[in-house]
């Protein structure tokens, strides 16, 4: 598997000189250990899991967890997470986040960047609130600054209001936030210097053009923020 893609962070093929990749890395790696935190004890499913380095952080922190369970719905990346990542106490399956099922309910669920990607957010957040057991806790992050204008995966931009009351009818409590801030050279971006930089959306002039929206979006928030990107997770505990 190569690192040919916005949406796959593989920790041993990152190059020293990729920083983007490596600030990416260390911001999914702290979300994932702020997960770990606030989990329940029992079994715990991370969804969208990626190629499994997050799935370890969280059995690793939880050691006397029954069972992690790692979803994500791409073949390659399942085969390299089982071949890098599988132990006792770690599983992974291929399914679909919208599909995935299980015999058993779970006491935590992780989903991380992973709502923008979905047709439909809430129907995501309702299916895993089937998969979650009372009082256990739901861990979700999304970026809080316009992605989909350079992101052709996302389908869908957050601020912290709009992510906040998404998932506002579950009626869930939040027990804990991570804010988190990623700067970035915009000329560094532009250029495409890094691998996984190629899969950034091509035409971006064009793109703004037929989508004035997008534009006025990214100029207001480059206005507020800067050449940055934000992030938000947020751990809910599901009514008991």
């Amino acid at each position: 598997m190569s690192l040919d893609s916005l949406e796959r962070l593989i920790p041993d093929q990152l190059e020293p000189e990729e920083v983007t990749g490596q600030l990416t890395l260390q911001l999914h790696m702290e979300r994932y250990q702020f997960a770990a935190a606030q989990l329940h004890p029992g079994r715990i499913l991370d969804i969208a899991c990626g190629v499994g380095y997050g799935s370890q952080i969280l059995r690793e922190h939880n050691p006397h967890s029954q069972e992690v369970i790692g979803v994500d719905c791409c073949e390659s990346t399942i085969a390299y997470a089982r071949e890098h990542y599988a132990k006792q106490g770690i599983r992974f399956h291929l399914a679909n986040a919208m599909s995935f099922k299980d015999v058993e309910e779970f006491d935590s669920i992780v989903s991380l960047e992973t709502i923008e990607h979905v047709p439909d957010p809430q129907a995501l957040i309702e299916h895993l609130m089937t998969l979650l057991r009372p009082g256990g806790v739901f861990i979700g992050s999304v970026p809080t600054t316009p992605t989909v204008d350079a992101n052709p995966h996302h389908l869908h931009d957050f601020t912290e209001h709009s992510f906040l009351r998404l998932v506002a009818p579950f009626g869930l409590t939040e027990i804990a936030r991570l804010p988190q801030v990623q700067h970035f050279n915009p000329l560094h971006v532009i250029r495409r210097k890094e691998k996984r930089l190629a899969d950034l959306r091509p035409h971006l002039g064009h793109y703004y053009l037929t989508h004035p929206k997008a534009f006025m979006q990214r100029l207001q928030a480059t206005l507020c923020f800067g050449f940055a990107n934000h992030y938000l997770t947020v751990a809910w505990r599901k009514p008991s």
